[in-house]
């Protein structure tokens, strides 16, 4: 057991190592040894990311935020997912590899910080993409620098009041700029390879609610001000359907009407951001979300 601080959720309690033993959880309700619930290639995530042969994608059990309305709720909240040991999680690495995926895709892996850092001890033959909803500890992401090539960070939100809600953290927008201004210093502007594969760099993503338009715009906002064309890409994300408790929040059980995607995307396209990707409007479909069964391990 040790004393977890990885997040800034800042539990500060004995963590178990393993969810056969007796002892403590904090907020993410997992213990120290990862648990995973898909592991695969993986073809829905941006054109730089996924490519022609799949991004490798593990999907670790658990979350330090447990959004309301996540996707993955089956696995964020319910916990769902074996316990794997180090060794076992880079023999994954190494499965997804050979099956040609153009990256290793860490999916919510912030609460196994310890067990992704020493799966990583040797270096990869492809690029180690973070995937996270970015609430992120800075001393927790210096401890990745040099082991991870390219950041993939959800900036969810601005209003404090709407992280508080959602995601049950008022300070997010303050952690999450903070660490994606750590990212970037760690990776650099970014860099895609001939076929057009990112090999190091970060992409902020951002998902449009509904009613949230207003929002999403000072997200936008906030990235033209803090990075120049070519330094960051940005993802402005349609793929909103109502999942996990979003019932239990009648001003976000709906999709967005394309009156709203359209003021964002505006928004995007009129301003200084260059480099990035959008949505169509059939992404906001559950057939894009992955079955949570245990695949590849």
């Amino acid at each position: 057991m040790k004393i977890c601080d990885i997040c800034p959720r800042q539990c500060n309690i004995e963590r178990k190592d393993s969810a056969e033993e007796k002892g403590a959880l904090g907020f993410c309700q997992m213990p120290l040894l990862p648990h995973v619930a898909r592991a695969g290639l993986h073809f829905w995530e941006e054109p730089c990311i996924s490519g022609t042969r799949g991004s490798g994608t593990v999907f670790f059990s658990g979350c330090n935020l447990r959004c309301v309305f996540c996707q993955n709720y089956e696995i964020s909240y319910l916990n769902k997912g074996k316990e794997l040991t180090v060794t076992e999680l880079r023999a994954l690495y190494e499965k997804l590899i050979k099956q040609g995926a153009h990256n290793i895709n860490l999916v919510t892996p912030t609460h196994y910080l310890d067990a992704v850092l020493a799966s990583l001890d040797e270096p990869l033959s492809v690029p180690v993409v973070y995937n996270t909803g970015t609430y992120e500890n800075i001393a927790s992401l210096k401890k990745l620098k040099g082991k991870v090539q390219v950041y993939l960070p959800d900036l969810k939100y601005c209003s404090g009041t709407l992280s508080k809600r959602y995601s049950h953290a008022d300070d997010y927008f303050a952690v999450a700029t903070a660490a994606i201004k750590e990212m970037y210093a760690q990776t650099g502007p970014y860099v895609l390879d001939k076929d057009g594969i990112m090999q190091s760099g970060t992409i902020i993503r951002h998902l449009i609610l509904p009613g949230q338009v207003e929002d999403s715009k000072r997200v936008m906002d906030w990235v033209c001000e803090n990075f120049k064309p070519g330094e960051v890409m940005f993802s402005l994300m349609h793929q909103y359907i109502p999942c996990g408790k979003a019932a239990e929040f009648p001003e976000i059980n709906r999709k967005l009407t394309s009156r709203e995607y359209k003021k964002a995307e505006d928004y995007l396209l009129s301003s200084a951001i260059e480099d990035g990707f959008i949505q169509e409007e059939d992404s906001a479909d559950s057939q894009f979300i992955p079955d949570f069964d245990y695949t590849g391990l």
